[in-house]
């Protein structure tokens, strides 16, 4: 499988099952004296190596205790990722966005996106405050922006550096998805203008299964971005892990073989070698639009960062590395004995870098306060005002007309593509639509339906994706037909709304939750002007794609001060499905938040839109399709991008009782936080015993129970539609009303899950904590529901009993 060919370069193809491509490698690599460079591309080379050993030296003269994961070992990065750069340029790439994780990031921000030396030095500065704006992440996880022009290609070329955490793979899917927003946005369907490369290190490479995942995504049609640029920073150590610890595969980049990408070893010492196996990797790309590996097989001069100590646990891979002269020294030697430049220009390069250095160092003196705006990595234009507020801190009404709900409605019920046979059960369906639109109302597949189908209308592009996304997995969203007699014709009636609509995107992802999500996040953070929705399968599936939702989606703005409209939706609900479909687990976005449960808050007149703007995400779990509706086009409306956590229905979607009159979707309606009683309770409140607090599905059972047992006026059941921001306001208004009620929280997840210790304390807050807060729902427990349906039924009946018996809490207090 591997031929050794020039020395330097190890090459993997064989395992390409395609004649041309293999052929096209083999006349890169087979022909004699192929790698010729002018003099000129020679002096270009030392100047890049020139510059990236010299900036690791600067930063440890000046900082040498401080952390900053140097390219000791790997100077030929540098030129590497520059050279994959201009030959892209030149074949017409006009943005190139880029994943990596620590280590030589700051030398790729200085040296290859030429980010302003003195906004690196004065992240050293201990003294250094953060803008209002804030900075909560350290220099070497920042993002970054930026448009120059290209010598070597005489053209613009957009850089952008995504900002990412320490979990080092968990940035690839997120540059897949921007790549594909960017490609999507500018009208690029083969890849032409818009490019991604990712930086890698050997044992993550080897090690993250997100590796793979994302590998798998390369060559579907909605998540394509034809072609990555792989460059793996091989210095054959993990930390302090050997690679014979740290993987099973003979080489690190064995994962990038699932794809047959060509893969390329190149020894890093031999500067010349990487930029010839980088101009064909860029070419690779351009020519076939496929993946591509660089492995650059280097080493790493000092410990995993500069206070740490490796011959602890290496050795004698230490006491070599001592030993080895340093590429920049090495490849100097031989162009000065080559007559390439003299000894003394090569000095004269050095001096004059340095130089630039030393003056960027003074200039950052001056930098009292680190503005994050240096740091964006996907700038909003004209989003914002010029100093990053929203233009307004309020939302229109998001309700729409009655002529447009029943066009949406109408597009719902029929399939607008002539000589197309749909399924028998999918008539009866679309049927029911039809139905519904007369009667003017919505079920929840149709709530969502008049959601998507007006912000179309309004040119709001919907990218809607997850596993089974276009039918849907409970068999009710139908987005997507396929004509029964031919295969692979589809319909999707969404996009036959208006002749100016926005297209809709909706796609069945592949079988991967971290980087389909991932993906996802990537693609909303390219605009603002769209709505980007994941589902789950299950709600708890998101649990594999924890690593995404924990470090960019709920503190992704905290740490980058980057807003992003990430949609999640997740199917919950107890209906006795066992402990691994029922529960999204609310308790772990609501543990989350970044609301005060002891403090009640000012309340003014844009409060409702100013916690929005104040919390790091929005969690909902909606019980009617139109607040589903509202919320949604809410996501839009409002005047700056938060992302929103909905907990959807499973039984809700085909329930009689779950369904909202068009009256509720008019112009000047809005999403309803809270959903007051209507019952006979509510006419004297005074006489009311008790008052149930819920959210989601619990209510219809808790309604059934109440009219079972005659307790209509006694009893008052409040829906909690909006849990977090928490509705303080609209609670306290409730409570108010119920003066000698007492105040009970009632749920179906068990007491230890579900919403509980959210709720219980702000609701105590609200009242200033002069009644109790009860608790009626399962107890505690280990999984988050029985696999028994007996169990099941069981347990609700007791829950049931204990929310209805008014002695239940009498004398606990």
């Amino acid at each position: 499988q591997m031929m050794a060919y020039c020395q330097h370069i190890g090459v993997e193809f064989m395992f390409i099952n395609d004649l041309e491509q293999c052929q096209w490698i083999r006349q890169k690599f087979e022909t004699p004296g192929i790698m010729q460079f002018t003099l000129e591309e020679r002096r270009t080379l030392l100047a890049r190596m020139i510059r990236s050993t010299r900036f690791e030296e600067f930063l440890q003269r000046k900082w040498s205790s401080e952390k900053r994961f140097g390219l000791e070992g790997c100077e030929s990065l540098i030129p590497a990722l520059k050279t994959i750069i201009d030959k892209s340029s030149q074949s017409g790439v006009e943005s190139v966005i880029m994943g990596m994780s620590h280590r030589g990031r700051l030398n790729v921000l200085a040296n290859v996106i030429r980010k302003e030396l003195e906004q690196i030095f004065c992240q050293f500065d201990s003294k250094l405050e953060a803008a209002d704006e804030g900075s909560g992440d350290v220099k070497y996880h920042l993002g970054m922006y930026h448009r120059r022009m290209n010598r070597v290609s005489d053209k613009y070329i957009t850089l952008s550096l995504m900002a990412n955490p320490s979990h080092l793979e968990a940035v690839d899917p997120v540059v897949q998805g921007k790549t594909k927003a960017e490609q999507f946005y500018c009208g690029d369907t083969e890849g032409k203008r818009v490019m991604s490369i990712l930086i890698h290190g050997d044992a993550a490479f080897a090690g993250q299964g997100i590796v793979y995942e994302t590998f798998h995504l390369s060559d579907l049609p909605s998540y394509t971005t034809h072609g990555t640029i792989h460059v793996v920073v091989n210095n054959q150590i993990g930390f302090t892990t050997d690679p014979r610890m740290a993987r099973s595969s003979p080489y690190p980049t064995d994962v990038a073989r699932v794809v047959n990408a060509p893969i390329f070893h190149v020894n890093a010492d031999d500067p010349e070698a990487v930029m010839y196996v980088c101009n064909i990797a860029a070419e690779w790309r351009n020519t076939f639009h496929k993946d591509v590996v660089v492995d650059l097989v280097c080493y790493r001069r000092n410990g995993h960062n500069e206070m740490d100590e490796p011959m602890f646990t290496q050795p004698l891979m230490y006491k070599q590395i001592k030993k080895q002269k340093g590429v920049l020294q090495k490849f100097a030697e031989k162009l000065i004995t080559e007559g390439v430049m003299t000894a003394q220009e090569y000095e004269e390069e050095i001096t004059r870098y340095d130089k630039i250095c030393e003056e960027a160092y003074n200039r950052s003196k001056d930098e009292k306060i680190l503005h994050i705006k240096h740091w964006l990595d996907s700038p909003w234009p004209g989003f914002f005002t010029l100093e990053g507020q929203p233009k307004s801190m309020s939302c229109p009404s998001t309700g729409i007309n009655k002529d447009d709900l029943s066009h949406i409605g109408n597009i719902a019920a029929s399939v607008p593509v002539e000589d197309f046979t749909i399924h028998g059960g999918l008539s009866r369906i679309l049927k029911g639509r039809a139905n519904m639109v007369s009667q003017r109302v919505c079920d929840w597949a149709l709530g969502e339906y008049m959601a998507f189908g007006s912000l179309l209308k309004e040119g709001i592009h919907i990218r809607l994706s997850g596993q089974d996304v276009e039918r849907g997995t409970f068999s009710h969203r139908h987005h997507v037909l396929h004509d029964q007699n031919v295969d692979k014709r589809v319909c999707i009636p969404m996009n036959y709304i208006s002749p100016d609509q926005a297209p809709y995107t909706v796609c069945n992802s592949s079988l991967s939750e971290y980087g389909v999500l991932g993906f996802e996040l990537g693609f909303a953070m390219a605009s603002p002007n769209a709505l980007v929705l994941w589902e789950a399968q299950f709600g708890d599936f998101h649990n594999t794609a924890q690593c995404i939702i924990d470090q960019f989606i709920s503190s992704g703005q905290a740490k980058w001060v980057r807003q992003n409209g990430i949609v999640l939706l997740l199917p919950h609900g107890m209906e006795g499905m066992g402990p691994e479909h029922s529960s999204a687990r609310p308790e772990r976005f609501l543990q989350m938040c970044n609301d005060d449960p002891d403090v009640f808050p000012k309340l003014s007149e844009d409060f409702a839109m100013r916690q929005l703007y104040d919390c790091n995400w929005i969690v909902v779990n909606c019980s009617t399709p139109a607040n589903y509706f509202h919320v949604l086009r809410r996501q839009i409306l409002q005047p700056f991008r938060k992302p929103l956590i909905v907990f959807t229905p499973k039984s809700l979607l085909r329930h009689p009782e779950a369904k909202s009159s068009f009256e509720e979707m008019l112009p000047g309606t809005h999403f309803r936080r809270v959903i007051p009683d209507d019952s006979p309770a509510a006419v004297s409140p005074e006489k009311v015993k008790r008052v149930i607090f819920c959210t989601g599905k619990i209510y219809y059972e808790l309604t059934r129970e109440r009219k079972n047992r005659g307790m209509d006026d006694t009893i008052a059941i409040v829906r909690i539609e909006q849990l977090s921001p928490f509705p303080f306001d609209l609670l306290k208004a409730e409570t108010d009303r119920y003066i000698n009620a007492d105040l009970v929280w009632c749920q179906e997840e068990h007491k230890n899950q579900g919403y509980y210790d959210y709720v219980k304390p702000r609701i105590r807050t609200t009242i200033n904590r002069t009644r109790p807060v009860w608790y009626a729902g399962r107890e505690p427990a280990a999984a988050p529901a029985t696999g028994n349906k007996q169990t099941h039924l069981m347990e609700l009946q007791r829950l049931l009993d204990t929310a209805f018996n008014l002695e239940a809490f009498s004398g606990k207090f």
